[in-house]
């Protein structure tokens, strides 16, 4: 079964934002969640840490365990394997759900999202539903990521705003911050999507919503230490269901407009 240490948090929060809970999920990041954990713990002091630790055979869990047991405002949540990033960040907003948190940070285990960036983003959460840290709007830039990469995420998110009908320039980008009611609303825990899928769904799930999204512009880098978990299969698995979802979508407005010129003849005198 997983589990979730009993430590308690403090009560205070981030000003304007309330009790937040910053979610890394790893797999294999014995090197790196040591690094990422001290970062946040620097750059903002009062938020809690739930590492999400999918059973690393690398010992992640372990090191996550002793982290803390040093650190009340650490926690962690063992899980039985490799479950995927959407699961393990489904089950983290669950626990930040339980333990009554306001807001839900997502960030990555390995760097790329840099912690000193957090109060931004936690700053503008005060005016908004869902914040996300985005490589592709005006300020926002990437390190030492080769140039087919950067123009498959750019036309990625191209083809993710014009399908989907959404004004989010990074959809796919998985660093952000979600205040809890904004996630009770879009139901995530009916979410089923894996890596760049999951973030594409729950922004599309957020526009549908009709909550506020802002985007902030960050500097994304490359990991220093450990292998990439992006593959072919999660490029493919987000490009077919944003091509499904757009596809529903255009189905939903034809039949909504037929069925509109339906009723405006049936009430013709």
């Amino acid at each position: 079964m997983s589990d979730v240490d009993g430590q308690e948090s403090y009560l205070e929060g981030y000003p304007g934002v309330g009790r937040v809970l910053v979610v890394i999920p790893t797999y294999n990041e014995a090197d790196n969640v040591g690094v990422i954990t001290s970062r946040v713990r620097r750059a903002v002091p009062s938020v809690d840490i739930l590492i999400a630790d999918d059973n690393s055979p690398d010992g992640t869990g372990d090191v996550a365990d002793a982290l803390a047991a040093d650190d009340p405002r650490v926690h962690v949540l063992h899980r039985p394997g490799k479950q995927g990033l959407g699961a393990a960040y489904v089950a983290g907003f669950a626990v930040a759900r339980e333990r009554g948190y306001d807001a839900v940070v997502e960030m990555d285990a390995d760097g790329s999202h840099a912690p000193e960036e957090l109060p931004r983003l936690l700053d503008a959460a005060r005016g908004a539903d869902v914040v996300i840290g985005s490589r592709w709007v005006r300020g926002g830039k990437v390190v030492n990521w080769p140039w087919h990469r950067q123009l498959l995420s750019r036309g990625g998110n191209l083809y993710t705003r014009l399908a989907l009908g959404m004004p989010v320039h990074d959809a796919t980008g998985g660093y952000r911050v979600y205040r809890l009611p904004a996630l009770e609303k879009i139901d995530f825990e009916s979410v089923a999507s894996q890596g760049y899928s999951f973030q594409v769904e729950l922004s599309r799930r957020v526009h549908r919503a009709g909550l506020r999204i802002v985007e902030v512009p960050i500097t994304f880098a490359e990991r220093e230490r450990g292998a990439s978990k992006m593959s072919s299969v999660i490029v493919g698995e987000a490009l077919w269901r944003v091509t499904m979802w757009g596809a529903r979508d255009r189905r939903d407005a034809v039949t909504r407009a037929v069925r509109g010129r339906t009723d405006a003849h049936a009430r013709w005198p």
